[in-house]
């Protein structure tokens, strides 16, 4: 029995002891489970900064990429107020030298329609009416302020050439002709360039020309009236063009000169 004592008492004592170490090992149990949890959560938190950062490295990245862009853009926009400014200077200079050449011309535009108003009235009178009318255009539209000063001189330049064609070329038309005191009467009209200016009534009967030396209309005898009325035909395109013999006189030769 004395053996057997010690040997109760052993396995009396065992139960506490494996208590005892049990203990310990829960408590190293859940250490462990709170150190992995508290290396879980601060992996975690590793894991939001490294993207907070990459958030903003990436927001940095984007700010100087931007600040550069926008530094660019004003070095553009800097570049282009220096060329505005120099476009300025010069459309200022261009203004100026408008505004001189203006000055300049002006008066000469004016003498112009001053000159082509006295050769008109000293030449032979044909187209009174529309010669008349072409003047009177120039005349207003010489002080108006809403035609530039370019579309003047064309159209004066114009007018110099529809007077300069005029010498060159062989027209007839129809109009009045008042010859004394009596009633003006319809008539053809032919002129040869700016050499001479005859009429033929509608009938036929009667020709005649315009005298630059006695300012006045004389009726030409019978031989004229074929070659006029051939000569109106062929202005008017109405036969083929041909050698014409129209009297013509020394004297008003001479006058248009």
């Amino acid at each position: 029995m004395p053996a057997l004592k010690p040997r109760l008492l052993a396995l009396a004592l065992l139960p506490c002891c494996m208590t005892l170490q049990a203990a310990p090992l829960d408590q190293a149990l859940d250490e462990s489970q709170r150190l992995a949890e508290d290396a879980k959560a601060s992996q975690a938190r590793i894991e939001a900064l490294d993207d907070e950062t990459r958030k903003m490295l990436n927001e940095y990245r984007n700010a100087v990429q931007q600040a550069e862009a926008l530094e660019r853009y004003n070095a553009q926009l800097r570049e282009l107020v220096e060329a505005q400014r120099g476009e300025l200077a010069s459309l200022d200079r261009q203004l100026q030298g408008i505004e001189q050449t203006q000055q300049a011309v002006t008066p000469l535009m004016s003498r112009m329609v001053e000159v082509l108003t006295e050769f008109v009235q000293a030449d032979l009178p044909f187209l009174p009416d529309e010669r008349a009318d072409r003047i009177a255009e120039l005349q207003e539209l010489l002080p108006r302020a809403d035609v530039s000063l370019a579309e003047k001189y064309r159209r004066i330049l114009e007018a110099y050439q529809i007077e300069s064609d005029y010498g060159r070329t062989l027209e007839a038309w129809r109009g009045e002709l008042a010859a004394g005191d009596g009633e003006p009467r319809s008539v053809e009209f032919l002129r040869l360039g700016r050499a001479m200016l005859y009429y033929q009534t509608l009938d036929g009967h009667e020709s005649g020309w315009w005298n630059p030396q006695t300012d006045q209309w004389e009726v030409l005898d019978s031989s004229a009236r074929r070659p006029i009325a051939q000569a109106i035909a062929t202005a008017r395109q109405q036969q083929a063009p041909a050698f014409l013999e129209l009297p013509i006189r020394t004297l008003a030769k001479e006058a248009a000169r």
